[in-house]
């Protein structure tokens, strides 16, 4: 550009081409070609490409190399133009250029910038969902959590909750919990096809799983679910898992519990609502107060999130579920209990009454018991003390210690006692359930089988 304006000053006070050209150390050709303003140097003459090479026959062949690589999804398996290039040399005796090839190529993937329409909600008409995952050390160990997110379309504000699972009882109980924190449910809620959700189908053909049929039901609000592979369909939210993986899961959260971790979720998202978008005529909170205002009312019966079965408590007096077993009252062995299954806890239920509450197993084949629960037979069973196993896994190494040294069954119950604040002269089932004329077989812990004991209530 430098050269191309010296060229033209030069020119225009009357000095000649050939002068021009020596002075600047140019071509005269170049001097000739811009001296009068004819020609510019910021465009450049496309070169014209013998269409007979070109054929239909090969740009199809072309065609049918990328439209391979696409249907094939492997992004380093791909044809290049070189490699295009020499399957028309060896499989069509193509004698046309190489750099005819990779300018047809070139052309042919060239992506045209998609168009979107821009999308306006009134206040209280719908809301966004949507999953994301990001790592965070709990208790000291570093584990994928899983964060529903969720924003009301009008307003923008945002909900994030952490779960340890993204099943349907976290997909109800962050609904639930949403709800409660905007105050208000919304005309429409939008989300994917997870599963979660979804029983089959997609888009405007998707049909519902049963529990959130239940829950569009009960809150009155529409489910819509987006067309797959379309996010944005759903870009608020989309951006909304960006942000809080970006902003509060960095650094790493180090918390003690989920808890904790969606206090501070909690935490940033109401610090949010001071936040100003650009585009919209206040900030967050403040919009947030104008479209609670027009969020269809709570309904006054709670919905229950959680995953409900039937079970029969074994002879180890626990019970199965998701497998993993939870104990119970040991009088309740061979009986049929339902289990409860929340997004942190399990509980079980006998005749309507909570009997047992665990936290709940994420993994296989895991066990959690609570040394009340045995008592009864662990006063019974003096030398199952020190191998049973709700003994070793609540009672800490330096009790354990002191069972070992204790010189009577009778000091050993007494240690447990004082572990698990039961009193032994009260069975633990007593106040909580009452039956007549039951006969309740306890058996052994250890497994041998045999009954040990009745206790008639």
């Amino acid at each position: 550009m430098k050269d191309y304006g010296e060229i033209r000053r030069r020119y225009l006070q009357g000095e000649s081409q050939r002068q021009i050209a020596k002075d600047l150390h140019i071509s005269r050709n170049t001097v000739t070609k811009y001296c009068n303003g004819g020609a510019v140097p910021w465009e450049r003459k496309t070169p014209e490409r013998n269409a007979a090479v070109l054929s239909k026959e090969v740009v199809d062949f072309i065609c049918r190399c990328l439209e391979e690589d696409a249907s094939q999804g492997l992004r380093k398996q791909q044809h290049t133009a070189k490699r295009i290039y020499d399957r028309l040399v060896a499989e069509h005796g193509f004698n046309g250029g190489e750099s005819t090839v990779r300018a047809k190529v070139r052309e042919l993937r060239q992506k045209t910038t998609p168009a979107y329409i821009p999308l306006v909600f009134s206040p209280g008409e719908a809301m966004q969902v949507d999953w994301g995952e990001a790592a965070a050390y709990i208790s000291g160990v570093k584990e994928i959590v899983y964060f529903f997110c969720a924003r009301l379309c009008s307003s923008c504000a945002p909900v994030v909750l952490a779960y340890r699972r993204q099943n349907e009882e976290s997909f109800l109980d962050a609904f639930v919990r949403t709800f409660q924190i905007y105050s208000g449910v919304p005309e429409k809620v939008i989300f994917d096809n997870g599963k979660v959700a979804v029983k089959d189908g997609f888009g405007a053909g998707a049909r519902k799983q049963a529990g959130y049929t239940a829950l569009s039901a009960h809150y009155g609000f529409e489910a819509l679910f987006c067309n797959p592979a379309e996010g944005h369909e759903k870009g608020l939210v989309e951006g909304l898992v960006g942000w809080a993986r970006r902003n509060i899961m960095v650094p790493v959260p180090r918390v003690d519990s989920i808890a904790e971790l969606n206090e501070l979720l909690e935490k940033r998202c109401h610090g949010y609502e001071k936040h100003c978008i650009m585009g919209k005529p206040a900030t967050v909170g403040e919009m947030l107060t104008v479209e609670k205002a027009a969020l269809h009312p709570l309904p006054i019966y709670p919905f229950e999130t959680a995953k409900c079965n039937s079970a029969r408590v074994s002879a180890f007096a626990t019970v199965r579920f998701a497998a993993n077993d939870y104990s119970v009252p040991c009088a309740y062995a061979g009986r049929r209990v339902g289990v409860k299954a929340y997004p942190e806890t399990v509980e079980i239920y006998a005749d309507g009454v909570k009997i047992a509450e665990h936290e709940r197993c994420f993994g296989k084949h895991q066990t959690a018991y609570k040394l009340e629960h045995y008592m009864p037979l662990l006063e019974q069973r003096g030398r199952a003390i020190l191998n049973a196993a709700p003994v070793r896994q609540n009672v800490p190494d330096s009790v354990m210690e002191e069972l070992r040294s204790a010189q009577s069954h009778k000091a050993r119950v007494e240690i447990l006692r004082r572990c698990t604040n039961v009193d032994a002269n009260v069975p633990e089932i007593e106040d909580k359930v009452v039956v007549q004329s039951v006969d309740l077989r306890l058996y052994d812990v250890l497994g041998s089988g045999r009954a040990v004991n009745t206790i008639e209530h």
